[in-house]
């Protein structure tokens, strides 16, 4: 057999990396390389489009074994199992109950509860455990931050009252100071008492983590990944600064920290992300000198993100989720939760909960991602995309180190503003397509209404977001489809849909493929499209959009056949209906000179354009 494969790969000779660069070179005829081919990432650095054994020369993450320090391939030596978790938001603990117990008949591993901290005393906790065996199962718990340590007595007392080995018992209280200066500006009691108290009082409970970095909030209000993942290292540094220096070891403190991390749809720089985030991380806890090293194991909980879901075509949330958990598996972590796909309009149901938790259950038993750790180790790609992303991180990290640390730039809205500025960069994105949502602001459903769905509201806990009072700024939660959103729903609540009919001339390539980029961009505002084979003159393409009942009439062709139909299709139309140019000809000035205003292109605001359209066509 060696000799055979030896045989085999004589026959082709190495490629130098030069013979790859001569070769590319010829192909762009001219073009420029860094520009053409060259992707400068939102996180800063530039990747190449192609890498190569040599690019993994230096690079120290090749040289890390799984489950050993500094854990960049993982916390597991014998497998990649996950726990598969679901939310659980309890209003009456008996019905949460039987809903746990139903959904731990069908793949969950891990459930988490929002409980009510009005509502908290042994009665309920007994209740809403009834006949759960937690030592099979991890679970979760979040309530009011001001009840984490009551809430964390009544468990303690339930487990040692129902005897379980409390060595064995796994799961989370999910107290975090900082999320709720994020996102709510509020700054109420005093953290390390309070994480103190907390982590003495769970102190029989080993696997228990109580002190959380929710980093999915800067998932969720837009943050690139490097600033999810630098400012989550700054956020944990700070509970592990604050609470040593209130007296508790740096094994007791970085044992009880849980990182909860959003899961974007950037493949493969996600499973980047995670692979880096455990590394800096085991570095940070090391600079503390734990007497253990196992405390430096970062524990992972991933969510897929709501900042890129849909209410439109909401089913292709399925596959952006699909994707992000598929990320997420590969690279390690410990636990997830798929969003349901309508999360965005409505409080989900038993059917995009199943579809949810059985995501997560293909990977598993269809895909086999629980069975290989770390299966992109070694890719030339992904080992590269490791270092850059821990690069920009950690230049981040010290950044809010140096300005005094996670507390001191929330306290002074740092944090909050390059947030919603990187929010604020990403809604124009997808305003212009340079960032896609399908189904949204590229390929819409062009019959799709969305009926009773509204996008659902965030509220504060006091019912109120206006009317709170608040210590700090807030993040924006604006998800990224909700410009357009607003903007087809203005659309469907409007007395009449506007029509917009294809005038497709000439040219049969062009006029063709002009044709559907318009019908697709048109779409996007819910406008009703009708498309054509083509028509010999101007005057009988008009003439058919007036019978059709036309808003809009917009002109197809190719850029040279512009100059022979555009003016005379203009004055045909003589104002009965909105005239657009499709693309952007060479003869634009002399058309607009005739009076031409509208044209629609791959350089327009999508966004922006359709706007004024729709302040036009609305009235």
């Amino acid at each position: 057999m060696a000799e055979c494969k030896e045989r085999l790969f004589s026959d082709f000779a190495p490629t130098s990396t030069e013979t790859w660069m001569e070769k590319v070179t010829a192909d762009l005829k001219g073009a420029d390389f860094e520009k053409k081919l060259v992707w400068k990432t939102n996180e800063g650095f530039k990747v190449k489009p192609f890498y190569r054994l040599e690019d993994l020369e230096g690079l120290k993450t090749t040289d890390a074994l799984p489950g050993e320090f500094p854990y960049l391939r993982g916390t597991k030596k014998n497998n990649n199992e996950w726990l598969v978790r679901q939310e659980i938001n309890v209003e009456c603990p008996k019905e949460a109950n039987a809903k746990a117990l139903d959904i731990l008949n069908k793949g969950i591993d891990s459930l988490s509860f929002r409980v009510k901290a009005k509502e908290l005393d042994a009665a309920y906790i007994e209740t809403l455990l009834k006949d759960i065996c937690a030592e099979c199962v991890e679970l979760n718990f979040s309530t009011c931050q001001g009840h984490v340590v009551e809430l964390a007595n009544l468990l303690v007392a339930y487990f040692q009252g129902k005897g379980y080995d409390l060595n064995k018992l796994q799961g989370s209280i999910n107290y975090d100071y900082y999320n709720k200066m994020l996102a709510k500006g509020k700054m109420k009691g005093n953290m390390a008492e309070t994480a103190k108290a907390l982590i003495e009082a769970t102190a029989a409970l080993p696997k228990y983590r109580v002190i959380n970095v929710n980093a999915l909030t800067l998932n969720n209000a837009g943050a690139y990944i490097f600033q999810e993942l630098g400012y989550a290292l700054a956020w944990g540094n700070e509970y592990l600064t604050q609470l040593t220096e209130a007296g508790l070891d740096i094994d007791t403190v970085a044992k009880n920290i849980k990182f909860n991390f959003g899961i974007s749809s950037n493949y493969f720089l996600e499973i980047a992300k995670f692979r880096a985030a455990r590394m800096l991380w085991a570095n940070i806890v090391a600079q503390y000198a734990p007497a253990c090293q196992c405390a430096a194991k970062m524990k992972i909980h991933a969510e897929t993100s709501s900042f890129n879901l849909t209410l439109f075509d909401a089913h292709v949330n399925l596959l952006r989720t699909q994707t992000e958990a598929m990320s997420a598996a590969l690279a390690g972590v410990d636990s997830m939760t798929v969003t349901p796909f309508d999360k965005t309009y409505a409080t989900p149901d038993e059917f995009s909960e199943r579809m949810a938790r059985n995501q997560q259950l293909l990977l598993k038993e269809e895909s086999h991602f629980d069975k290989v750790i770390d299966p992109a180790a070694g890719s030339y790609y992904i080992e590269n995309l490791t270092v850059a992303i821990a690069k920009q991180a950690w230049e981040l990290f010290l950044a809010i180190e140096e300005e005094g640390g996670f507390e001191a730039t929330v306290k002074a809205g740092k944090v909050q503003a390059a947030v919603n500025e990187s929010n604020a960069n990403r809604h124009a994105a997808v305003a212009k397509r340079r960032e896609v949502l399908l189904g949204t602001n590229q390929f819409p459903n062009f019959t799709e209404k969305a009926g009773e769905k509204k996008p659902a509201e965030c509220k504060c806990c006091c019912g109120d977001q206006n009317a709170c009072e608040k210590d700090c700024d807030t993040l924006t939660f604006d998800r990224a489809a909700s410009q357009f959103e607003a903007l087809r729903l203005e659309t469907e609540a409007s007395a009449k849909r506007p029509k917009a009919f294809m005038l497709t001339i000439g040219n049969l390539a062009m006029r063709q493929a002009r044709a559907q980029f318009s019908c697709n961009f048109l779409a996007c505002a819910g406008y009703e499209v009708i498309d054509n084979l083509g028509f010999p003159t101007v005057e009988e393409g008009v003439e058919a959009a007036m019978k059709a009942g036309a808003d809009i009439v917009v002109l197809c062709s190719s850029d040279d056949e512009y100059a022979e139909y555009a003016v005379p299709a203009f004055k045909a139309l003589d104002g009965r209906a909105m005239f657009i140019v499709a693309g952007a000809p060479a003869c634009m000035d002399e058309l607009q000179a005739a009076g031409i205003e509208n044209f629609i292109h791959v350089r327009c605001n999508v966004l922006e354009t359709l706007k004024e359209y729709n302040a036009k066509l609305l009235k």
